[in-house]
């Protein structure tokens, strides 16, 4: 793209907006580099590579990076086979150390989903044995001692010979004080020298580093430290030596990893930039735009970014408006909302967030052209009118589908209605051609044109007559009114005079009114709008605060339900308690009474929790009684839900019914009459259950038939005892015929059992030898 548009749009000043933002040197380097990319693939990388900074922040809020130097000169000289001093060294240094931050915090990354950043982090490579060759460069700027172990036996002998410098020259200071002009030890010429009075400089053998201004100092070099501090002077040559070796054998160690260590500069500084957009884009509210592949743009609530307090305006230039007409006075805003749609799009495709709210589009240009501003050349002798047309044929020679136009004042410095003509000439050529083009104007010829031509549309900023001033305001679909004779009459002119005006224009005041109110119109849907957007953050609002209301009860109901199992649990293992304190009673005893077994069924059953009706805080009440049983009626037990018919009625209230083969006693409550209720289909018998039971009921029949021996006498024991429990006055047992073991064991049994009145075969119907009929006491 062309740089002529970064300097009319003044892009750099958006590039410096970042600047604080970053903190590397390669990332401070590769922002003053960016500019307008014009690939799709790209710049969505770009807006890409944004959001997944916005979704890292969203779980890492303090997320940043370590500050870096620019390394690439020194990558270039390790390539030329050169060392690198100890500050190249250190700046090689920091980026090892941040890619190591970095890829430690990728490692640990969760709870975030990556589109592009993935990528870089993974590309990051680590030097463990680098940077454990580099602490021996202190951040400071020299080499520590253990680099090795040469530089420290060095480093000591000179520290033991300045130590014995200074307890020679100690030792003169207090011996030949008289002598001295000062009691403290100067230097000169990198010397520690004694201050001797001039008088008695004969007196101090040595060398003389210098003299003071007035004479009346010399300072000497003790004769008995010379040979100290020449011993001191060849070992600071060795230890150049050695820190040259080491800085020597750092570089070696450095260079098979050029282009990999270069490369995470390069990741460092680009995730830094990602960064500071991302800051950015906080900072000014700015967002991602979507990309439009048709020319497509749709601003809502665009702002310029280099106006302070800007007035946030909609613009639309769908796919199919190929020209906008801005009519109007000036300072009205015109030439600003301009600049807004150019540098807009510079941003977006230099992959940066526009200052727009969500929803917003933008299209992709190969180039945008502008002729904006009074470009008036006196080293030229061109006029204003000459420079912009100058300007404008160059555009119409470059410019083709996929450019953006934007005319400030076209056609002006000129006679009005040749202007007016070259203008709408130039706009209709660029319409025919495709070109988007935006374009500010004074004609009012424009106007018509806006409105008649197919693919253009007008538009102008509005201007408050009452207080005389423009609200910035972007009115699309609207022509501009200059407003001069209102602006006029507020201002005091006479009104006469104003009417005199209106009668040499030749103005069409139904124009005018058509204007008017469609200006008001604008105004009025502009307010509803707002109203819109205001009612639906408010919405958004209420909306939080119920999410947070229905969360809130959802957590309360769940601590409710866990407070209730948590109670319910307690109540099940009572009664579980309970049950097993009542059975092991029974089980304890020697014979059981039929009194003895029904009082602890009873016992049983009141282990059961009443119900609760939690809608109206009461115990549930029970099923309406039926009506009286008699003999004859049919039953359904509802212990083990088999049908049967009442046979009589003993004197303690309890009935016998005929079971299939079975006679059993039955309390009242245990079993329930099936009745037959008439409607409007044919009569049909329908069973109504009194009570419920939980659990399945006993079993009348116990089927051995296939079971091992042990087996078959644990099922047997187990379901005597169920059968006693339950009142059944008679049961059958399937054995079989087979070998006969079964059988024989189940005779046994019965004989040996208290409870058991008679047993016998079952009549060869009914499956003879092969299953035991057992009546109980």
């Amino acid at each position: 793209m062309n740089k002529n548009i970064l300097e009319i749009l003044e892009f750099d000043k958006v590039r410096s907006l970042l600047e604080p933002l970053v903190v590397t040197e390669q990332g401070k380097k590769e922002l003053q580099g960016i500019s307008p990319m014009v690939e799709l693939s790209r710049i969505q990388q770009a807006f890409d590579e944004l959001k997944d900074m916005a979704e890292l922040f969203v779980h890492y809020p303090h997320f940043t990076l370590g500050a870096t130097q620019e390394i690439g000169p020194a990558m270039r000289r390790l390539d030329l086979e050169a060392d690198l001093n100890i500050t190249e060294l250190l700046a090689v240094k920091r980026v090892l150390t941040v890619s190591k931050e970095l890829a430690d915090f990728y490692a640990n990354l969760e709870n975030v989903q990556l589109r592009q950043l993935d990528t870089l982090f993974e590309k990051i490579e680590t030097f463990p044995n680098l940077q454990g060759a580099l602490m021996a460069v202190h951040d400071g700027g020299f080499i520590e001692d253990f680099a090795s172990e040469e530089l420290l036996k060095i480093r000591r002998q000179i520290q033991e010979k300045e130590s014995q410098v200074r307890q020679v020259l100690q030792d003169l200071l207090k011996t030949k004080a008289d002598m001295l002009s000062d009691t403290l030890l100067a230097s000169r010429n990198g010397r520690n020298v004694l201050p001797v009075k001039n008088t008695y400089r004969n007196r101090v053998a040595g060398i003389v580093h210098d003299i003071s201004s007035s004479g009346s100092t010399v300072y000497i070099e003790p004769r008995a430290v010379v040979s100290l501090n020449e011993e001191v002077t060849h070992l600071r040559a060795e230890e150049r030596h050695e820190i040259a070796r080491i800085l020597r054998e750092m570089s070696r160690l450095l260079r098979p990893h050029i282009g990999i260590i270069g490369n995470n500069a390069w990741i460092i500084g680009h995730l830094d930039l990602v960064r500071a957009k991302h800051l950015f884009a906080r900072a000014y509210d700015a967002v991602v735009p979507a990309l439009s592949d048709r020319q497509d743009i749709a601003f809502l609530n665009v702002r310029h970014p280099l106006i302070s307090n800007p007035v946030a305006n909609d613009l639309t230039f769908g796919s199919q408006l190929k020209v906008i007409v801005m009519t109007g006075p000036n300072t009205g805003g015109k030439t600003i909302m301009l600049k807004t749609l150019g540098l807009t799009h510079l941003m977006a495709q230099s992959g940066l967030p526009i200052l727009a709210d969500k929803g917003s589009r933008v299209a992709v240009f190969n180039e945008i052209f502008a002729d904006i501003g009074d470009e008036q050349s006196i080293e030229q002798s061109l006029s204003t009118f000459s420079s912009h047309m100058t300007h404008i044929v160059e555009i119409m020679k470059h410019a083709d589908e996929n450019s953006l136009v934007l005319f400030d004042e076209l056609g002006a410095g000129t006679d009005p209605q040749e202007g007016a003509s070259l203008a709408m000439a130039i706009l209709d050529d660029l319409r025919l051609r495709g070109i988007k083009t935006m374009a500010t104007t004074h004609y009012p010829e424009l106007k018509a044109y806006g409105i008649e031509t197919p693919e253009v549309e007008n538009a102008s900023m509005e201007f408050d007559t009452d207080s005389l001033r423009p609200t910035y305001r972007f009115m699309q679909g609207v022509p501009g009114r200059s407003n001069a004779f209102e602006i006029a009459r507020r201002l005091g002119l006479a009104e006469i005079i104003i009417q005199s005006a209106k009668d040499w224009t030749d103005t069409d005041s139904d124009v005018n009114r058509v204007i008017e109110r469609l200006e008001k119109q604008t105004v009025e849907s502009r307010k509803r709008l707002d109203h819109i957007r205001d009612v639906e953050q408010e919405n958004l609002k209420m909306n939080r605060v119920l999410r947070k209301l229905y969360d809130e009860l959802n957590r309360e109901r769940e601590n409710l339900l866990n407070k209730a199992r948590v109670e319910a649990q307690e109540i099940v293992d009572l009664a579980l308690s309970e049950s097993e304190d009542i059975l092991k009673n029974l089980h304890e005893q020697a014979s059981l009474k039929p009194h003895q077994i029904i009082e602890a069924k009873s016992q049983l059953k009141k282990l059961a929790p009443n119900v609760v009706d939690l809608s109206k805080n009461k115990v549930l009440k029970k099923a309406k009684a039926e009506r009286a049983a008699k003999v004859g009626d049919e039953i359904l037990v509802t212990a083990y839900g088999q049908r049967g018919t009442l046979i009589n009625q003993l004197k303690d209230g309890r009935w016998e019914a005929q079971v299939g083969l079975i006679k059993m006693t039955l309390k009242r409550d245990e079993f329930g009459l099936i009745k037959a209720e008439k409607d409007n289909q044919p009569q049909q018998k329908q069973v109504h259950v009194v009570k419920k039971t939980s659990g399945k009921g006993p079993r009348a029949r116990l089927d051995l038939r296939g079971k091992r021996y042990e087996e078959a006498m644990q099922e047997l024991d187990e379901f005597i005892d169920q059968a006693l429990l339950n009142n059944m006055s008679q049961v059958d047992i399937v054995h079989g015929i087979g070998t006969g073991v079964i059988r024989e064991a189940v005779t046994k049994y019965l004989r040996r059992n208290r409870n058991v009145k008679e047993f016998g075969y079952a009549p060869q119907n009914a499956g003879g030898s092969g299953c035991t009929i057992v009546t109980f006491k």
